[in-house]
Order: structure tokens, then C-alpha cells, then sequence
């Protein structure tokens, strides 16, 4: 009888440890429609389990924001994917510029609103990219994406106060001729933000 009783106990302890993990990952909605986003069901399965991953699906927070050592990957997933509407470093053709600080949708200027829009579309021609990008791959995009600014920062919601300080304007010729080599000698690692 005690062993049933005690057997019970640590059963329901571990559905309520079990219930407090799932709970852990934030809400993402589709940035247009509002309805849930199936991240773990549509995304492809390498790339999801990584430190940064783990971190940003509970809090929203980009890990990998002003990394040096991840914004080549970005860089080529952003060139891959993106650049062929928003512009080389994203001044924008077809679809909006993303370097400067006005947002089509608002909830932009957070790490979790940009990634529910690349990863669940929004409208015109903005398909969804959330079944064939990797997540730590969405994550080096985010980056790249917040890296190429060059606008002032000081309401960038997704850097931090020390990052505002030292962030400077992107410029395409410096980083053609010295910023991607230098930052390919980086370990692209999770940042304390």
C-alpha cells in the first residue's frame, strides 16, 4: 500500500515536471493570422536542439544578436533566401528594406516577431520558411538581419544596452573587405544577452 501511494507521488510529480518543460517554450503566432505556429511539427529536425535554439524558444531572445563568429552562416542563409526580395543587404526591392529601423509589422522590432514572420510568412509574396530553414539556421539569420542596420540603434529592441554601445551603422564595403574574413575566424557561440 505505501509503495502505491509512494509510486503514485512520483508519478505525478514527474507529469508535473513533464507539463512545466512543455510549458517553458513561448507562444509564436503567425505574425498575419494570429494562429499558433507548429514550430516542432514544421521545422526540419537537424538544427533544433541546439543551446541557442533552447534558449530563444523560451524567451524570445536571440542568442546569437552581434556574434561575429555567426553572421557568415547568416549571411549565406540570408543571401540564399531572402535577398532576392529584400535587397542584397537588405535595402529592399520587392519586398520591404530590412536595415533600417521602420518595421512593416511592429512586432519586429523583437527577436520572436521577426522569426514568426520568416517562419510563418506574412502577406504578399512572403512565404512561409519555417519547413525548409533549420532553427539555429533562422536564429544566424535573425542576426545577420539585425547586423546590417544602419540606422541609430537606441530603440533596437533586441539589443541590449551594453550591445547599443558598442553597435555601429553596417557598412557594406567594410565588411566586404574586412569584417566577414575577421568574423570567420570567430566561434559562433551563444552570447550572455
Amino acid at each position: 500500500m505505501k509503495f502505491t501511494v509512494m509510486a503514485a507521488g512520483l508519478a505525478a510529480c514527474v507529469m508535473m515536471t513533464s507539463a512545466n518543460v512543455a510549458v517553458a517554450q513561448m507562444d509564436f503566432r503567425n505574425t498575419v493570422t494570429g494562429e499558433a505556429l507548429d514550430i516542432q511539427g514544421e521545422a526540419p529536425q537537424e538544427g533544433r536542439d541546439t543551446p541557442a535554439v533552447k534558449k530563444f524558444l523560451e524567451t524570445g531572445i536571440n542568442p546569437y544578436t552581434e556574434v561575429k563568429g555567426c553572421l557568415p552562416k547568416g549571411e549565406q542563409v540570408y543571401l540564399e533566401s531572402c535577398s532576392g526580395c529584400h535587397g542584397h543587404v537588405g535595402e529592399g526591392k520587392v519586398g520591404p528594406g530590412l536595415n533600417d529601423s521602420y518595421w512593416t509589422y511592429p512586432a519586429n522590432t523583437t527577436d520572436k516577431g521577426l522569426f514568426e514572420t520568416i517562419f510563418g510568412g506574412a502577406q504578399g509574396m512572403m512565404g512561409p520558411h519555417g519547413g525548409h530553414l533549420e532553427l539555429d539556421d533562422h536564429l544566424k539569420l535573425l542576426a545577420w538581419i539585425r547586423h546590417f542596420q544602419v540606422d541609430d540603434v537606441k530603440e533596437a529592441e533586441w539589443l541590449t544596452d551594453e550591445q547599443k554601445k558598442a553597435f555601429k551603422p553596417f557598412k557594406s564595403e567594410e565588411w566586404e573587405k574586412t569584417g566577414r574574413a575577421a568574423a570567420q575566424k570567430e566561434q559562433c557561440a551563444i552570447s550572455g544577452n
